[in-house]
Formats: C-alpha cells, structure tokens, sequence
C-alpha cells in the first residue's frame, strides 16, 4: 500500500509538469514544485520511470494470496470466528421476506427469493434502528464494476462515507477502475487506478484493507463487520482483511473525518447505482453490558457470558509460572512443564473454595487463569479485609488496584496525623484515592475518577471492559475508568504494547482476598 502511494505521486508529479496522463495520478501532494528546471525534470523522470516498473511488479503480485503454509489473515480470523461462535447473539436485520425494519430508498431495492437485491439506480437503504459495538454478519455478490458499501455508525440523513464510516463493497477488479496499459516491451498489464482505501473491505479514505481474498464476479462472498469502540475488524471469506484502531489512524484521504469517532448510527446499505445482492443480514449486539450480573444465584453466568470461576473447585486455574511475565512467556518444554507444576502445588495449598468463595489464604502467590483473554467484559466480585492489597492483572500486565482506601497505614508508633500537610504526606501510595485504578502506568492516567469502593468486608462489584490496549472500569455501578490505556509494565523501555492476548491474574500482596461470580464474555479480535 506504501508502494502505491509513492508510485501515485511520482506518477501526478509526472502528469502535472510532462504532461503525461495515467489513471493512477490521483494522489494530490502535499507540496508543490518548486522549479521548472531541466535537470529536476529528467531526473524526476527516470524516477517516474523506476517506481512505474515498481508498480507493474505490485500490479501483478496485489491481489495474490499468500504462498506460505500458514495464512496469518485466516489464523486471525479464525480466532475471532471462534468467539463469535460462543458469545454472538444474533439477531436478523432482513427477514427475507420485505424491508421491514428498513427506511430511506425503499423503492431501490427490492426482494427476490429470499435475496435483498439492490437495483440498478439504488442508493442508500438505512436501518430503522441505530448499533454503536456489533458484529455485523451478511453475504454479498456483485456484478461486474459492481460498487456499493456499507455505512456505520451513521447519524440521521448522513453521509456513509463522511459523517459515518463506510465498509466498501466493490468490485475493484472491474472495467471501470482497471484499464490495459502498453508496456514498453509492448506487452500489455493491468493497472488499476483506484486509491488503496478504495479497495474492497476498506474503511473508506481511512484505511486500507488487505487484498486477495474477493472472489470473482457472479460468486456470493460471506462477510463479517466488527465495530467495538475504536476496534473495526473486516472478515471477508475466511481472512481478516481489515484490523485497525480508529484512535491510532490519521485519515488516509484527508486530514480530519467527522465521522471516524462516531459512536453510534445507523447501519445502510450504500448503494451506487449498481446491484449488489444481499442475504443472511444479521446482527450481535456488543455494546456494554450492565454494571451489574443480572445472574439469580451466585456464580451462575449471565447470558452470553462464561464461568471463569465454578463455585466449587479451582478448576480451569492456574498457578503463577514465574513472577516475570517476560519470562514466563519464554518457558517452554520441560522448564515450563516443571516450573508449572511447582506453581499449582503452591496454588493448592493457599487457594481454597469455601462455602462457593474463592478464598486466598495472603502466604502464596498470584492466582491465574489457564486460558488467555484478549478482549473482554468481566465482572469480579471482590471483598477484603481492612488494610488489604490486591489486584487484578490483565493479559498479565499489572494492574487494575485493589486495596482499602480507609487504611492510614501508619508505621509503628506513629501518631496519628494533625495537620493538612500530615495526612497528604501519609497518602503518597495513593490508596486513599479509592480502587479501580490502572495503578502503574506512567503516562496514562493511573487512579480512578472517584473513590467507588465500599468498606472492608463488604462485597464489591467490578465490570471491566478491554478493547485492545484501552480499559473501562465500573465499581460498584460508578465509572472509576473511562476508556485508559493499559501500559506495558514489563516494558521498561516503554515502547511495546502490552500482549494482544494473555492470562488475567488475581494478585498476591500479602493480604486474604474473597472473590465469586467471576463472568467473561470475550469480544471478537
């Protein structure tokens, strides 16, 4: 995609000052040229002539799959299919029937045998309702040069492409974006002249998708759209073509975009002019869910959530492998296999369920699930003694803080203190700011918005939300964190993120801890 870029402004450079014409010179500098000399006008032409031999090469090789045996795009997707498969819970956006629950161009599109057809002339069909966090599932066919897209988080008679963001459905192999250019070996080769955010699956004048996974003209293709927060993931056929956080992304086409941080809308079928054939529309719900379990019982999951803690035993838990997360991710064969089974012996004897509570003795170590979480929702009941410490660490990275915010933690013999400056000197370990916190990151904020927490003894209720590397938090019903970066503590150079994917820990600091009604539900990624 950079290759191209470049190309398309040697290529406009080339056409403005030589008069030379391609359908590739579309890319608009962000300088103009300075003199019209002859020696910047040759060597700008051998240049031209280079990367224009460079694009012939992209041209040939840009839509093809990759060789290798093991195809990262369809491992990506994979994974995310997995969850949806668990978690989604679908709902039909066309019933195949008529266009109920649909407004805008009605007369545009029509239904045949089952199949929600756009006809020729079509324009914008929009859904009744608005969706902020989905999954947005549906197949697609395409005539040739057929271009249509689907709009997101678009607000009432906005623009897909503008005011919201729009998924390109397009068939960019066709007549109208490729064009047969004469070599000078007097072969012929395709070139196409479209933008790489213009391409099929791309989040149009954002960012590009990946290619070579579009079947041909006249074949249904199967799609998935996933929007939660910033995180746009597109699956096309098997392969994640798109993987993008709007919140890291400078728009491709233009300096700003008012709608890229939209977040809610209506979903629309973008029609231009072409038919697009549409079925098996359906939809799952991501957006966040309520601050409390709505469970009747204790460790009784909520629909569309998982058990990570049964009430009964330690099962689907692990010990802590190594205090070093950098360094357990090395361990592997017989090293990982022995310092394993020394952490699970240590778990067992200071870990224990009793009367359906998680309960932690304060002598061991850190408590860890076998599985590994990228993104989630979990709730986490939580209790502690006065004067506690704990934590929860996600993807292994410390550390959402719990402690006793009441806690003076005075040493021995210390008097109590009597002055301003007294009690802001005895609150520099923060704990008096309440618990929630990202308590150590450096750069992001670290404490929470408001002291949330209930008194030593009393039960606590978290919700925790993570979508990529950003994490909100709910105590008790109250929003403590909103959407803070979880820095990589175990990057002392502070330049890695922290893992896409890795076990959530419930902390050892040495005081007894008391946790139930710990419920997952995994977000696609």
């Amino acid at each position: 995609m950079a290759l191209r870029c470049f190309v398309d402004s040697i290529l406009y450079v080339n056409a403005q000052w030589f008069g030379n014409s391609s359908p590739t010179c579309r890319t608009v500098l962000p300088f103009p040229p300075s003199e019209d000399t002859a020696m910047l006008k040759t060597h700008l032409r051998l240049m031209a002539a280079l990367v224009c031999a460079a694009q012939i090469v992209a041209a040939t090789a840009h839509d093809t799959k990759p060789t290798a045996n093991i195809d990262s795009n369809r491992t990506a997707a994979d994974r995310a299919q997995k969850i949806l498969d668990t978690t989604a819970q679908w709902t039909n956006l066309f019933n195949g029937t008529d266009l109920n629950g649909w407004t805008g161009d009605t007369n545009g599109y029509v239904v045949e045998n089952g199949v929600l057809v756009c006809k020729k002339g079509g324009q914008n069909l929009v859904t009744k309702k608005q969706y902020s966090d989905f999954a947005l599932h549906f197949e697609f066919k395409l005539e040739e040069s057929g271009n249509n897209g689907i709009g997101i988080r678009v607000p009432k008679e906005g623009h897909p492409a503008s005011d919201g963001l729009e998924i390109q459905i397009l068939d960019h192999h066709g007549s109208l974006y490729e064009v047969d250019a004469q070599m000078a070996n007097g072969k012929k080769q395709k070139l196409n002249w479209l933008k790489p955010w213009q391409y099929h699956g791309s989040i149009y004048g954002i960012y590009p998708a990946k290619l070579g996974y579009l079947k041909p003209v006249g074949e249904w293709n199967t799609e998935t759209i996933v929007a939660i927060e910033d995180h746009i993931m597109v699956i096309l056929n098997g392969a994640v073509i798109v993987d993008a956080f709007l919140d890291d992304l400078t728009p491709l086409a233009a300096a700003s975009h008012k709608g890229m941080h939209n977040k809610t809308g209506h979903i629309i079928l973008a029609g231009h002019s072409d038919r697009v054939e549409f079925r098996q529309l359906k939809i799952a719900d991501y957006s966040v869910s309520p601050t409390q379990a709505t469970s009747t019982n204790d460790n009784l999951p909520p629909a569309g959530f998982e058990t990570l803690f049964n009430g009964k035993d330690l099962t689907d838990w692990k010990g802590l492998a190594h205090k070093n997360a950098v360094a357990r991710r090395e361990l592997e064969g017989a090293a990982l296999a022995e310092a394993q089974a020394a952490a699970d012996a240590k778990m067992q004897s200071h870990w224990s369920v009793i009367d359906g509570i998680l309960t932690y003795d304060g002598t061991g170590d850190s408590l860890c699930t076998k599985q590994d979480f990228g993104d989630f929702e979990l709730y986490v009941d939580w209790k502690i003694p006065p004067g506690a410490d704990s934590g929860l660490y996600l993807r292994g990275t410390p550390q959402v803080q719990i402690w006793d915010p009441w806690d003076m933690r005075l040493k021995k013999d210390q008097a109590a203190p009597t002055t301003g400056e007294e009690w802001v000197a005895l609150y520099t370990n923060g704990r008096n700011l309440g618990s929630g916190g990202l308590w150590n990151n450096k750069h992001w904020r670290n404490a929470p918005t408001v002291l949330a927490d209930k008194k030593p003894g009393e039960w606590n209720t978290f919700l925790i939300r993570m979508v990529g590397e950003k994490v909100s938090i709910w105590l008790n019903d109250i929003l403590v964190v909103d959407r803070v970066k979880l820095e990589n503590y175990w990057d002392k150079t502070g330049m890695l993120p922290i893992p896409r994917a890795d076990q959530i820990e419930l902390q050892h600091h040495g005081s007894e801890l008391f946790f139930k009604n710990l419920y997952i539900r995994e977000l696609p990624f």
